[in-house]
């Protein structure tokens, strides 16, 4: 498999990377991380730089590969990352790309790229924990409307969100997987209360979200109705098989400024800890190479991201956590020190093997999906 770049792609690159040394030094200082009102303002604020420039359309209308190059182009000028709008770039954008009539598309996709809408998702529920399919939110169907009530948890930026990405089950007799319908809810619907979560680190970016006879017309249905199950695995695939793109680069950047900080402060005479970050650099540019691979794969089929995406996110979970505990052994008693680089990253990362899907269900999804290993019962 060729994992190469053409002229075209490369020229991409050479065009962006040009256009990012003139334009972030003009960007105006980040908002506090517990201003998410203000940091939902700068985000779009970027966002709508990127329209403007060319590149706000990468993720959905570009090749896998170019999206490739913009991330890690990006990433590794320091840009903003899509912070607020995670979901509606990465998740429900490219879900709706895919999955969405003429009419969804040409109504939710523009103010995304324009950086004029924010999306959150609804997928998990307090009782359900990793078993996506056990979701109780119900929307009973009520002439052109479904009404939906239940409760949603871990619902990423839903305090400064305009729609929810969310997964009702409209059919309670059906089988688990087969009467789920995937929804676009507007938060500011009556019957929506949003009650925000703060988390290890101190931030609130997950919120609590309660659904209470909440209307949704049947127009804002992304697929057929109890068919959300297989839209939602188009979801899933973006976020497990691209969404993280960038941080493996970021990673890369924070391997090399560990080992910079290590022969400063004493630590790279540890043996020990030299043979740790060697093998977590060969650990990142294997992920590198998988992401390569995966992203071939999906403009073989379509521009969709196969289950190979599970193989990157189970590896790259840990791999993340292994690189963080490698920077609390860098800084010694530093690492209790909130205020220190990468403290607070190494908070976030015990969410990784949790977020997008839990290790066990990715491991379930690689053995029977690409192992062809039978179910577990």
């Amino acid at each position: 498999m060729d994992l190469s770049y053409t002229p075209e792609e490369e020229e991409f690159r050479a065009h962006l990377r040009e256009w990012l040394g003139k334009v972030l030094p003009t960007l105006p200082p980040k908002p506090s991380p517990d201003d998410w009102p203000g940091r939902r303002a700068y985000d779009l604020g970027w966002q709508r730089m990127l329209y403007d420039a060319g590149y706000a359309d990468v993720h959905w209308e570009g090749t896998p590969s170019v999206r490739l190059i913009f991330l890690e182009e990006t990433e590794r000028a320091g840009a903003p990352y899509v912070g607020a709008n995670f979901v509606g770039l990465l998740h429900a954008g490219p879900t709706i790309a895919a999955e969405g009539t003429p009419e969804q598309r040409a109504r939710w996709l523009p103010p995304v790229l324009r950086g004029e809408e924010v999306w959150c998702q609804g997928f998990s529920e307090p009782d359900a924990g990793s078993d996506l399919a056990a979701l109780r939110t119900r929307a009973r169907r009520d002439g052109d409307d479904y009404v939906v009530s239940g409760s949603k948890i871990w619902t990423s930026h839903a305090e400064v969100a305009d729609w929810c990405e969310l997964l009702v089950r409209t059919d309670p007799d059906a089988p688990r997987h087969r009467g789920i319908s995937w929804l676009a809810l507007p938060m500011d619907a009556p019957g929506v209360t949003v009650r925000p979560l703060r988390t290890l680190a101190g931030s609130a970016e997950f919120a609590e979200v309660f659904l209470d006879d909440v209307r949704v017309p049947v127009a804002n249905r992304v697929g057929d109705e109890n068919d959300g199950w297989r839209v939602t695995m188009v979801t899933l695939s973006f976020e497990r098989g691209t969404a993280f793109v960038g941080e493996v680069v970021a990673c890369r950047r924070v391997l090399g400024e560990l080992a910079v900080t290590a022969r400063r402060n004493g630590r790279w005479d540890d043996p020990a800890l030299r043979r740790r970050l060697g093998r977590l650099n060969a650990e990142f540019r294997a992920l590198w190479r998988l992401t390569q691979w995966n992203v071939s794969e999906a403009e073989a089929s379509g521009g969709v991201p196969g289950v190979g995406g599970s193989v990157f996110k189970l590896r790259y979970s840990h791999a993340r956590q292994e690189l963080y505990d490698a920077a609390a052994e860098v800084l010694g008693a530093d690492s209790l020190d909130l205020e220190r680089p990468w403290v607070l990253d190494r908070l976030s990362s015990l969410s990784y093997t949790i977020a997008a899907g839990t290790s066990q269900i990715q491991r379930n999804i690689v053995g029977e999906r690409i192992l062809g290993l039978p179910k577990g019962r």
